[in-house]
């Protein structure tokens, strides 16, 4: 008998993919018609030679698979994945499913969430490094936050970047991992805020990424563990984008672990097309359109209403500073590198 139901690409290697088959509720919902014995399994499969709806597959993708009972085995009564080192040959990707967005670096698809981690100091914050990657969220209809760790070191400083991306119109949050300051807050707002969705952490070296999300999901590092085990291809395995299910709140969530959002490189980074900028800074959004003429660049223009607004105190100059600094790169780029 042959199965159809969606699926989470987790990661791929060499053309096996490993994949989280919808769970039970999310499939009778598209298929309200026909079981799926795996429902919320994650197996090993192959795509079509020839999959339709979006060409190369990319970790993050929904996708569409077909399986058939030579697939899994019964135990005691439960349908059992029968993956092997050649992954399963009765279980293969038919179909990629609409994309929210596709980032090229790093390559993953559909991510809905990213908390963007800095530390009151050592090190000592880069606004202008939060304000990119900001900017790189707005531009592909990702929901950001702000993490502000360490704040028992300055408590100060941890202020004043709340102050400011509060009136951003970011969720903020100033947490220390060594008084446990901040952390409920945060626990409670990612059990409701990442349930069905996939969300990244990104943060420089020495910011605390790692001990924090160890304390938000403790046992992602046995989920982690287990994933690696299944999928690994030898030693030199190259490492990309990956997704790990996540337990939040009553639901579960998809955790992208990736190398490549630590620090954004700008100055190679084709992440928007220059005239898309000023929709990337949210405060800037009262504004826009506003000004004394329809060609205003919000740097120097007489009559601009989004200087008028830092002069007035209601858009924070450090983060008018960081569009500057946006603007002069994306400007010198050439004309092909802006598309």
């Amino acid at each position: 008998m042959e199965f159809t139901t969606t699926a989470r690409v987790l990661r791929g290697v060499g053309g096996l993919y490993l994949i989280r088959l919808a769970d039970g509720a999310a499939h009778s919902e598209k298929y309200p018609d026909t079981p799926s014995p795996l429902a919320g399994r994650s197996v090993l499969c192959r795509a079509r030679g020839s999959i339709r709806g979006g060409g190369k597959l990319m970790v993050g993708d929904l996708v569409t698979v077909k399986y058939t009972d030579a697939s899994f085995e019964l135990s005691g009564g439960t349908a059992v994945p029968c993956d092997d080192a050649a992954g399963l040959p009765n279980t293969a990707i038919e179909s990629i499913l609409p994309r929210k967005n596709a980032l090229i670096r790093p390559p993953l698809a559909n991510l809905d969430f990213i908390f963007i981690l800095c530390a009151s100091a050592a090190p000592a914050p880069a606004p202008e490094t939060i304000d990119k990657l900001l900017s790189v969220a707005e531009y592909h209809g990702i929901e950001a936050a702000l993490i502000i760790g360490k704040n028992e070191l300055d408590g100060e400083k941890a202020a004043e970047l709340e102050s400011v991306y509060t009136r951003a119109g970011y969720s903020v949050f100033s947490l220390s991992c060594v008084t446990g300051e901040g952390i409920e807050r945060l626990e409670k707002f990612v059990s409701t805020a990442l349930v069905g969705k996939i969300s990244a952490f990104a943060g420089a070296s020495g910011v605390g990424k790692s001990t924090l999300m160890s304390r938000l999901f403790p046992s992602l590092a046995l989920e982690t563990g287990e994933i690696s085990r299944r999928t690994e291809r030898g030693k030199h395995t190259t490492r990309t984008a990956e997704l790990f299910p996540i337990s939040v709140g009553d639901g579960e969530g998809f955790l992208a672990d990736t190398p490549g959002f630590s620090l954004v490189d700008f100055e190679n980074f084709d992440f928007l097309p220059f005239s898309a900028l000023p929709s990337t800074m949210r405060e800037f959004a009262p504004y826009l359109g506003k000004c004394q003429y329809d060609d205003c660049t919000h740097t120097k223009d007489q009559g601009c209403a989004v200087l008028r607004a830092v002069e007035n105190g209601d858009i924070a100059p450090s983060r008018h500073e960081s569009y500057l600094s946006m603007y002069r790169v994306l400007k010198a780029k050439k004309s092909w590198e802006k598309k």
